[in-house]
C-alpha cells in the first residue's frame, strides 16, 4: 500500500458518491510527506454544489507496527465540529486497500458524530473525588 495511492482512492471514493455537480462537487487540496508517512486531504464543498456537508479533512498516518505489519489510521474532521473519529486499517493478506478507502470516504461523507453530553445529575451520581476515598 502506497500512501499516495490511498489518497487518492479515498478522494475518488468520495467524488463518486458525492451527488453529480457540474464541475464537482469538491474542491480539495491535497498535502504528502513521504518521510513521515503523514497525508492529508482538505475538502471544501464547491459554492455550485450547494452540498449539505460543511467540508473538512481526512488525515492519513503510515506506521509499521511492531510486528512489521503496515498499518494506516484515518483520522476523519470536519469543520464546525470537536469530533474527530479514526478509522484504522490494517495490512494483510486479505485486505482490499481499495474498499478500506471507499470505508474511509462514506464514514467521512455520513459526517460527524453525534457528541455526548452529560448533564450534572450524571456527573454527581455517587461519585466523590478519590482523595476522599477510603481502603
Amino acid at each position: 500500500m502506497r500512501l499516495l495511492s490511498f489518497l487518492s482512492d479515498v478522494e475518488k471514493s468520495l467524488i463518486a458518491e458525492s451527488p453529480v455537480v457540474d464541475g464537482g462537487a469538491w474542491d480539495s487540496i491535497r498535502m504528502v510527506n513521504f518521510s513521515h508517512g503523514l497525508a492529508r486531504l482538505t475538502l471544501t464543498p464547491r459554492p455550485a454544489a450547494d452540498l449539505p456537508y460543511p467540508g473538512g479533512s481526512i488525515f492519513l498516518q503510515a506506521f509499521v507496527l511492531a510486528d512489521g505489519s503496515l498499518c494506516l489510521k484515518a483520522n476523519l474532521s470536519w469543520k464546525g465540529s470537536e469530533a474527530f473519529p479514526v478509522i484504522a486499517v490494517y495490512s494483510t493478506p486479505n485486505t482490499n486497500w481499495k474498499l478500506e478507502s471507499s470505508r474511509v470516504a462514506s464514514a467521512w461523507l455520513e459526517g460527524p458524530p453525534a457528541m455526548a453530553t452529560i448533564t450534572p445529575a450524571e456527573t454527581d451520581a455517587g461519585l466523590r473525588p478519590l482523595a476522599m476515598a477510603t481502603g
